[in-house]
């Protein structure tokens, strides 16, 4: 009788320790994938207006690891052109041609004229100083594109 209480008392054990270990093993996967949220932050999101060619998607501004980045998002759209650049523009709404050198910041060359794109913000540039981004042609000093700067 006391053999029987022990065996059950033993297998109850043995579940218990295996049913333990497989939660466990789990956890730390839950924790990572909070912490890789945690990680990246993005503030709020803009949305690309037509400039001088037809323009979309969203822009958003993301701190990850201490450093900012703008993140155009899958839909974003733009024509192709000749020598186009990712700039800072100090108001709401760039003008179409005619952008004036103490108006803006360049950031980048563009990347490519569709889809998610990421580009490093330098740590001197003060985002407050800023309204809007575009995409610019320096070629033809053309806006392309631009959206508010999300706050």
């Amino acid at each position: 009788m006391r053999f029987q209480h022990l065996a059950i008392l033993g297998i109850v054990a043995v579940i218990n320790i295996s049913c333990t270990s497989k939660e466990t093993s789990n956890l730390p996967n839950i924790q990572a994938q909070s912490t890789t949220t945690l990680a990246s932050a993005a503030v709020g999101t803009g949305t690309f207006k037509a400039g001088e060619h037809p323009t979309t998607g969203k822009v958003s501004i993301v701190t990850e690891q201490g450093k900012r980045y703008l993140e155009f998002d899958q839909s974003f759209k733009t024509n192709k052109g000749p020598d186009l650049f990712v700039i800072l523009y100090r108001s709401d709404a760039p003008p179409v041609y005619g952008i004036k050198e103490k108006d803006y910041v360049s950031i980048s060359r563009l990347q490519k004229t569709s889809g998610s794109q990421r580009y490093a913000l330098p740590e001197n540039v003060k985002l407050t100083d800023f309204r809007s981004v575009a995409v610019w042609c320096r070629q033809f000093n053309a806006n392309f594109g631009y959206a508010s700067l999300p706050k």
